[in-house]
């Protein structure tokens, strides 16, 4: 995920660059330019939220629960992970009909006319990979 993340990223950047110099030294911006960036970002968010959910480095408030005995932390991270599926499961779960009706509907982005289907996709894709991951992570432990 991180490679994908990465990826994504360069890709936004070199887009970015094109547009500049489309824009400031041939007066033809990319039209489509920053409404794909933006997708291209939210791809990002999720790509590597897998991958830091898959490492366990997501930002937790852990102070009281590191203070704890081996046994118990080990149950409190467990729990943690399992509530971590449960939600990433149940935004899965709402998710995907909001993207059946974008693609039944045919709805588009204004600019680059992209179905809107695709980036909201994202949502659904990456809390379930989300979930995979962290139950990976669990049973790994």
């Amino acid at each position: 995920m991180h490679v994908a993340a990465t990826a994504t990223l360069l890709l936004a950047v070199a887009l970015n660059f094109a547009n500049v110099v489309g824009r400031y030294f041939f007066n033809a911006p990319i039209e489509w330019a920053e409404e794909v960036m933006l997708f291209m970002q939210v791809g990002v968010v999720f790509l590597a939220a897998v991958a830091v959910s898959r490492e366990g480095r997501h930002i937790r408030m852990d102070v009281a629960v590191n203070l704890l005995p081996a046994l118990p932390r080990r149950l409190l991270e467990a729990l943690a992970g399992v509530v971590e599926i449960a939600v990433a499961v149940a935004v899965t779960w709402l998710a995907i009909p909001l993207v059946k009706q974008l693609a039944e509907f045919d709805q588009r982005s204004q600019a680059a006319q992209l179905p809107l289907a695709i980036p909201q996709a994202l949502v659904p894709l990456g809390f379930a990979l989300i979930a995979i991951a962290v139950a990976v992570r669990l049973a790994r432990k």
